[in-house]
This record gives structure tokens, C-alpha cells and sequence, in this order.
């Protein structure tokens, strides 16, 4: 049976075989059982995934469908929507269409011109971003500069022993942090500049400065004073340029008679003291002057006879020795008496010095001083006697390599007899030994002495009265303000010389606190002034801002490399480094009058200095202190602009006692009800969006409350959302006017108004469900409402051209569907 069975199966096989090979039309499939399963397999595949995407597009028609949304209409601009071709170069056209090579012509040349003015903005946008930076780091270049005391490679190492000290190093907060000596330099400041505001004649500023080192009881610092008004008491020369004036040969000369004048005036006084102080010894007598003075000082400083003196003596005394401590006391009729009594001894010197004495610029004439150099060279230079040697080198201006130690061994008699020998007319005759120009000697002492060789680490008043005296001002003040305990008087000294136009500066505020400048001549100094004010004011402006500004009032007329006015940079930094605004700039009061501050009697125009200080305020993120700024200046627009962008954090959060909002909240109410009191108001958009802020902050704290019907009643007050589907789109179009503090917090409103219609369904659903004050109906009613009113924000929320928070739509679905 199953033989046969299976044989029959095989017959029909063969059979169908054999008519489908004879079937011309269908295709002869060669594939095994395995293959035809692959097949099959990848057409269900395909088939299942066109089907799924299908049914998802089928699901979001929908579902969009429902909201309101065409999602065929949509999808057919989205599709016609190409960035692919919108800015690339268009395909070239056959030779022979004209119209269509026109076309690409133009087509390609707009192309070519945007892509140009796209590359053009990025470049200039970098570059802006380039400067803006660059402008920064200079900024803070500054400070660093400012807040270190970089002296240079020849900065002076001290290594003099720190005095113990039983005070706090540690500025205790609230005390001032100037000690006794700043103090009364600042008093005197504070009357200079108060006699200059108020339009009095200007004071001498070096005269208020010396009074406070009388008392002090320092004798150092009271002879430092008074070499500085010796050497200032100039004939000033009215010059546009410092540097002209300081460098002219008439100014040179008379800094060298002062500082003659100086130290003949100092050694008086000394042989005085040293006299009377040994009277016994002195024998002081005959008729007064300086002749009597001298001999009864030889009568001290030389008691018994010296080997090598020539030319005999004077009433027990060498005579060459009289002559040079007459002249050492500047008293040149006193040498000139000396000279009368013994001129038989004395040969040709009478008649050169006569001549010496009456030359005005106490020179002798070419051919008297030849005269008087041959016959030294010839016989004096090898002379024993020290003091005639000295005598003939000062009147004749000649041997200048001879130190003279055994006659000037004190640096104030070296310094004298140098000075002596300066020489400033050229007139080729004198040889290189025999002529000592000002440059010279101040590069010998600055240069080639320098500190150590004075030891200025232990004598600075020595050194800086050294670089005085021989006009080298900026290089002196810069010494003395290395040394922390005189720091003060070289500030003051420097700012003596700058009120006299005195004083050279640096064109640069970021040089060096001494430097030299390209095409000045070899030993011209240049001091940075800005610097060194701010540096010693450094140390108390924080502490005490009111004599800070005493100080930065004299940079009034002086401008940063960027062209700005130094006083008003230094006032807005120290405002904002210390805080004090109500001080410094004025507070306003309830009324919105303006309180005056201390800077209103330095400037005139208060309102550019307060601006400037509240733009710096802002640049530096304090938003809070520029608002108060901005309205102290009466800036309207800015503050409300600022308010606006400190208000858009804070409106959705809780309010909470001492709070960032509650703080904000309470500054907002008060610039609003003073400025509509005062009918003020900024520009339309920035004004608009503070009151509504403050509108919505009311919202979110009758919200955050429990208040709901109250905070329902302010947002549809507001009209700023859709509470009906027929305000849809009219909400969406005002939407496009709204500032970006207020889209900010977009999500939140939706969220925190939802909420609100979703209490109040599930409020309505848990009343009875009817009463003869409240029938059904009006019930049913109020249902589908609060069901239109959530449709539409969640339409308005997806009709908006805004993205928010990530889970703002899908809350607000939520909501929506569990009120349906």
C-alpha cells in the first residue's frame, strides 16, 4: 500500500512538473526550501516596518489632529523646506539657454555676496572679541602693576634689621589704616584741595607739607622739606612741555645755585652749632660774621699746626683754609676780606677772584680762568696744601677728576665742591678734565655710584638728598618710596614737584615706577605719577576712601592709554572696592531728591562719574549696586533694564522672609512707586516688562499662597495666556512682543495656571452634584470650560515659537487628560 502510495505521489509530481515547464509566462523558480525562507522572511520584514511607521503616523495625526494641528499640511511644508540647496552653488547650464545661464549668473553672484558678507561678519566679530580682550587684559595688567612694587632690575635689596613691633599687622575692620605721619599729610591735602574747589587762591602745597614735619620732631625729615622748597623756589619758566622747561640751561643753572645755596646754608648752621656748643674752646669774639664764625670753628676743627700749608697764616690759622671755609659758608666777602689782609702773600689769586666774585654766574672769563688752570697745573697740582689745591680747583672749575677727600670728607662737602664745578656754556676751550657738565655728575652719582656706595640702605635720607640736589627729582622720589617707613613724604614730595610742573612723567601708565623714554636725553628720568599714587593709596582706600579721594582729585587732568579720565577710573574703583556708595556718591532719598555725596564738591558733573561707576558696577556682575547707581544718575532705562534681569530668576520661586526675592521684590515696589509718582518711565518695551514682572510676581505669591481664585483672577487680568480657544492665536501673536525675561519663565506660568484650572475641576467635581443655588446645569457648564481653558494652553503651548523646560508639555498633558 504505501509502494503504491508514494509512487502515485511521485507520478503527480512529476506530472505538474512537467505542465509548469510548459507554462511559457511564469518565471522558473530556482531556489531550495532554504532560500525561499530567507525570502519570505525579509518581505514580512519589510512589510511589519511600513505597516508600524504607517500606524505611528496614523497615532500622531491624531493626536495633533485633536489640538488642532493639520499634520498633512504641516508635513508638506516641512518637506518643501530644503537646506540642501539653499546656499549651494548652483549647477552650470547648457552654453545655449540664455535665460537659464542669466539666471545661474545672478543666482550664483547672491550666493557669492552672502557667503562673502557671512565670512566678513565672523572676521569682524573675532576681531571685536580680539580688542574687547585685549582691552581687559590691559585692565588687569594695570592692577597687577598697581598692586606690586616692581622697582626695576637695580631694585635695592634692604637688608637693615625690622624694628620689633607689639601692633597687629592685621588692619582691624572699621579702623583707619593710616598711621600718624599719613594722617597729617592728609589733613594738609584735604586744605589744598579744599581751598582749590572752592575757587581760593592756590595755596603752596610745600609750605602745608613742611608744617607737618615740624611736628613730627625728626630733623631728617624737617631738613628734607626744607631742600625741597629750596630747590623748587624757581623762577618758573611757563612751558607746555616739562621736559623743555626742565632740560633749558637757565633751569639747570638756577637748580644748582639753589642747591649751592642749600648746603652753604647747612654747613653755617653747623659751624654755629659746633661753636657755641664749645664756646670755651671756640673763643668766639671780635666784630659778628662769618669771618669770627670760621676762625673760632678752625680754632675746633683745627687746633694745631698742620705740616705742608703755604702762604702763612691769619690770626693763628692757614690762610688757604680761612678762604675755603669762608666760601664753604657761602660767604664770599668774608674770603674776599681774608684775601685783602694777606694779598701780598697771595700773588695773582686777588685779581681772579675779584673777577669770580663779581661774575654773575660766578665763572671767570675764558682768558683769566687759562690763566689760572695753566698756573695750577704747573704748580699746584702736587701742592701739599689740600685747602689751596681745593680753592683754585672750585675758582677755576678745572682738575675735576681730584676728589679733595683730606678737605670734603663728608658727601655734603664733595657734593658742594662738585657742584662748584659744573660747567654749562661750551666753548671748546676747556679740556676733557677741566669740564664737568650736570649730566655727567648726576650719572656718577645715580650710575656709577649708585646706593651701595652711599649706603642708602642705612642713610636714605642721605642718598635721596644726593639725587635732589643735583636735579634728579624722579630718581629720588622712586628711592625714597622703596623704603616703607617714608613711603609718605616721597608721595608728597612727589606731589609738591607735579603742582609745580616739575615733575616728568611717564607716558605710559604701564612703565616702570622710574623709567627712561625713547628720545630723551642720556640722564632724563621719567616717574610713573599715576602709579605711585594709586600704589600708596592702595594701602588705605578700603578703609579710608574719604582721604583716597583727596589723593586721586590731583589725577584730574590725567588720561589712561585708553583716553579715559584717571580720576574718574580711580573713583569708580575705589566706590566698588569699598562699598561705600551713600558716602561717596550720594543716596537718594523717599522723595527720589539725591542726597549729596562727598565727590559732588570735586566734580561738577556728579551724574558722568556716578554712571561711569555704575557701568563698572555691572561689568562686574554687582547688578544690585548699578541699579541704585543707575538711579542715582537718573538713568531710567538702565535700571529698569537691570531690574528686569534680576526680577526673571526670582518671580517663580516661594517667597521667604530675608529672601533674594523678597529683597528684589521690595527694591522693584519702590522704584515703581516712585517713578509713578513721579511720572517717570523708560523706554516703552523695558518699561512694559518690569510692570509686568512685578504683576507676575504677585501671580506667583497668591499662587504659591494657596490662593487660587485670586491668582486665577490676576493672570486673566494679565491677558498673557489663552483662556479660551478663541484667543488662541491672538495670545500667540503678542507672544512675538514679549521680552526674553518674561519667555523665561514661560514653562512655570503655563504650569503654575494649569494647575490652578485642574484645582479648580477637582474642586467643582467634589461639590454635590446639584443644588437649588448651584443647578447642574451651570455645574456642567463650568466642567467643559475649565476643559476648553486646558485645551487651549496646551494649544498655545505648542503653537508658540519657543522651546521650554523639557517636561513642560508633557505635565501639561498629564493635567489635561486627567480632566478629561
Amino acid at each position: 500500500m504505501d509502494t503504491e502510495g508514494f509512487g502515485e505521489l511521485l507520478q503527480q509530481a512529476e506530472q505538474l512538473a512537467a505542465e509548469t515547464e510548459a507554462v511559457s509566462e511564469l518565471p522558473h523558480v530556482e531556489r531550495n526550501l532554504q532560500e525561499i525562507q530567507q525570502a519570505g522572511e525579509r518581505l514580512r520584514s519589510r512589510t511589519l516596518t511600513r505597516t508600524s511607521q504607517d500606524a505611528a503616523d496614523v497615532k500622531a495625526s491624531i493626536l495633533l489632529g485633536s489640538r488642532g494641528l493639520d499634520i498633512f499640511h504641516i508635513s508638506q511644508r516641512l518637506e518643501s523646506l530644503s537646506a540642501a540647496t539653499t546656499f549651494e552653488p548652483l549647477e552650470p547650464v547648457k552654453d545655449t539657454d540664455i535665460q537659464g545661464f542669466l539666471k545661474n549668473e545672478r543666482d550664483n553672484a547672491l550666493l557669492s555676496a552672502i557667503e562673502e558678507s557671512r565670512r566678513r561678519t565672523f572676521l569682524l566679530a573675532e576681531e571685536y572679541h580680539r580688542e574687547s580682550m585685549l582691552v581687559q587684559w590691559e585692565q588687569v595688567k594695570q592692577r597687577v602693576l598697581h598692586t606690586l612694587l616692581g622697582a626695576g632690575e637695580d631694585a635695592l635689596d634692604f637688608s637693615q634689621d625690622v624694628e620689633p613691633s607689639f601692633v597687629s599687622e592685621v588692619a582691624v575692620p572699621g579702623r583707619s589704616a593710616l598711621d600718624s605721619v599719613e594722617v597729617a599729610y592728609g589733613r594738609q591735602i584735604y586744605i589744598f584741595n579744599e581751598k582749590i574747589v572752592n575757587g581760593h587762591i592756590q595755596p603752596n602745597l610745600g609750605d602745608l607739607c613742611a608744617s607737618v614735619a615740624e611736628s613730627l620732631d625728626d630733623k631728617n625729615v624737617s631738613d628734607m622739606w626744607l631742600m625741597v622748597k629750596q630747590m623748587t623756589d624757581v623762577l618758573l619758566v611757563p612751558a607746555k612741555d616739562t621736559l623743555k622747561s626742565r632740560t633749558a640751561v637757565d633751569m639747570q643753572m638756577a637748580f644748582v645755585r639753589q642747591a649751592l645755596n642749600f648746603l652753604e646754608n647747612s654747613y653755617k648752621n653747623y659751624t654755629m652749632v659746633t661753636v657755641f656748643g664749645n664756646l670755651h674752646q671756640a673763643q668766639l669774639g671780635g666784630v659778628p660774621g662769618t669771618y669770627q664764625l670760621v676762625r673760632s670753628f678752625l680754632n675746633i676743627k683745627l687746633p694745631g699746626p698742620l705740616p705742608g700749608m703755604q702762604d702763612g697764616e691769619i690770626e693763628g690759622h692757614p690762610v688757604w683754609a680761612v678762604i675755603y671755609y669762608c666760601l664753604r659758608c657761602g660767604d664770599l666777602n668774608a674770603a674776599m676780606q681774608v684775601v685783602n689782609r694777606v694779598q701780598h702773600q697771595l700773588g695773582d689769586f686777588k685779581t681772579w677772584f675779584q673777577e669770580y666774585m663779581n661774575s654773575p654766574d660766578r665763572r671767570l672769563s675764558p682768558t683769566s680762568e687759562n690763566k689760572l688752570r695753566l698756573h695750577y697745573r704747573r704748580v699746584l697740582r702736587n701742592c701739599a696744601d689740600p685747602y689751596k689745591r681745593a680753592v683754585y680747583c672750585l675758582i677755576g672749575k678745572c682738575d675735576i677728576s681730584d676728589n679733595h677727600g683730606e678737605v670734603a670728607d663728608k658727601t655734603e662737602d664733595y657734593l658742594w665742591l662738585k657742584l662748584n664745578q659744573v660747567c654749562f656754556d661750551d666753548d671748546g676751550s676747556s679740556s676733557p678734565q677741566d669740564r664737568l657738565t650736570l649730566p655727567q655728575l648726576q650719572k656718577q652719582l645715580l650710575e656709577d655710584y649708585g646706593e651701595s656706595h652711599f649706603s642708602a640702605s642705612q642713610q636714605p635720607f642721605l642718598y635721596f638728598q644726593v639725587l635732589f640736589l643735583t636735579a634728579q627729582f624722579e630718581a629720588a622720589v622712586a628711592f625714597l618710596f622703596r623704603v616703607e617707613r617714608l613711603r609718605s613724604h616721597a608721595v608728597h614730595v612727589a606731589l609738591v614737584l607735579y603742582e609745580l610742573r616739575l615733575l616728568l612723567k611717564s607716558s605710559g601708565q604701564s612703565a616702570q615706577l622710574l623709567s627712561q623714554e625713547a628720545g630723551d636725553p642720556p640722564m632724563v628720568r621719567r616717574l610713573n605719577f599715576i602709579r605711585l599714587l594709586m600704589l600708596y593709596t592702595r594701602k588705605f582706600e578700603s578703609t579710608d576712601p574719604r582721604e583716597a579721594l583727596q589723593y586721586f582729585y590731583f589725577l584730574r587732568n590725567e588720561k589712561d592709554s585708553q583716553g579715559e579720565n584717571m580720576f574718574m577710573r580711580c573713583v569708580s574703583e575705589l566706590v566698588i572696592e569699598s562699598r561705600e556708595f551713600d558716602m561717596l556718591l550720594g543716596r537718594l532719598e523717599k522723595d527720589g531728591s539725591r542726597k549729596p555725596g562727598v565727590i559732588d564738591k570735586f566734580a561738577g558733573d556728579t551724574r558722568a562719574i556716578i554712571s561711569k561707576v555704575a557701568l563698572e558696577a555691572e561689568n562686574k556682575g554687582l547688578f544690585e549696586e548699578a541699579v541704585k547707581l543707575y538711579e542715582l544718575a537718573k538713568c531710567p532705562d538702565k535700571v529698569l533694564e537691570l531690574m528686569n534681569r534680576l526680577l526673571s530668576p526670582v518671580i517663580a520661586q516661594v517667597s521667604a522672609p530675608q529672601s533674594n526675592k523678597e529683597r528684589l521684590k521690595n527694591t522693584a515696589l519702590a522704584i515703581a512707586e516712585r517713578y509713578r509718582s513721579q511720572s517717570v518711565a523708560g523706554e516703552k518695551s523695558v518699561d512694559s516688562t518690569f510692570y509686568l514682572l512685578l504683576d507676575l510676581m504677585t501671580f506667583f505669591d497668591e499662587y504659591h499662597a494657596g490662593h487660587i481664585d485670586r491668582a486665577y483672577d490676576v493672570m486673566e487680568h494679565l491677558k498673557l495666556l489663552p483662556l479660551s480657544q478663541d484667543s488662541v492665536e491672538e495670545r500667540v501673536a503678542a507672544f512675538r512682543n514679549f521680552s526674553d525675561e518674561v519667555r523665561h519663565n514661560l514653562s512655570e506660568v503655563l504650569l503654575a495656571t494649569m494647575n490652578i484650572l485642574f484645582t479648580q475641576y477637582k474642586r467643582l467635581k467634589g461639590a454635590s452634584t446639584g443644588t437649588p443655588g448651584r443647578p447642574q446645569r451651570t455645574i456642567e457648564d463650568r466642567d467643559m470650560q475649565l476643559r476648553s481653558q486646558a485645551r487651549a494652553l496646551i494649544t498655545f503651548a505648542g503653537m508658540i515659537p519657543y522651546r521650554m523646560a523639557g517636561d513642560t508639555n508633557a505635565r501639561l498633558v498629564q493635567m489635561e487628560v486627567l480632566m478629561n
